[in-house]
């Protein structure tokens, strides 16, 4: 079983009042007026700046991370987070050039830093993820907004109130990660 372990803080650099957390929370607030820092204990964690999983997205492996602001560009409206499950299996992921399952389809196995040059695709806008959690990139070699994928049928991709994402190159989630 996957244990995992993250600390948020109110203040950066670790001070102010302290939020332990082994599990997902969807709505932080009772706990904390607002998250500037944290420590990664175990596991990997993505961040959410809205309750219930919602908004920009964030991921956090095993560390320290002082000021959100400046790591992340994340302002201090940490409002839930969600633990990822260590996965030790084969990874398998079809992206589709349009929402919905339309356009071009291409399966893949590995991270691909760019899904231009790999397979001559202007962008991803829906996927089947089969086997494996993977990260997804608005930007070629893994920059810009992401999101966690986990096994499922994504039709279109939509953060924060805004739909139509795109992405342009993904990322396995590696169990040496952890």
């Amino acid at each position: 079983m996957n244990m995992g372990r993250i600390t948020f803080f109110e203040e950066r650099n670790f001070q102010g009042r302290s939020y332990d957390c082994t599990s997902d929370c969807n709505d932080m607030s009772s706990y904390l007026s607002r998250c500037q820092s944290c420590r990664v204990h175990s596991g990997c964690w993505i961040i959410y700046d809205c309750n219930n999983y919602m908004g920009s997205q964030c991921f956090m492996k095993r560390g320290e991370y002082s000021d959100f602001m400046q790591h992340f560009g994340m302002s201090d409206s940490i409002r839930s987070c969600r633990m990822i499950p260590m996965y030790r299996g084969n990874y398998r992921m079809r992206i589709y050039e349009r929402e919905s399952f339309g356009g071009q389809m291409h399966e893949m196995m590995d991270d691909c830093e760019s899904i231009m040059d790999r397979y001559r695709m202007s962008s991803c806008m829906s996927c089947n993820v089969m086997e494996g959690h993977w990260l997804m990139y608005e930007q070629p070699h893994f920059r810009g907004k992401m999101m966690y994928m986990r096994p499922g049928e994504y039709r279109n991709f939509s953060m924060g109130g805004m739909s139509g994402m795109k992405f342009m190159s993904m990322k396995r989630i590696m169990d040496s990660w952890f």
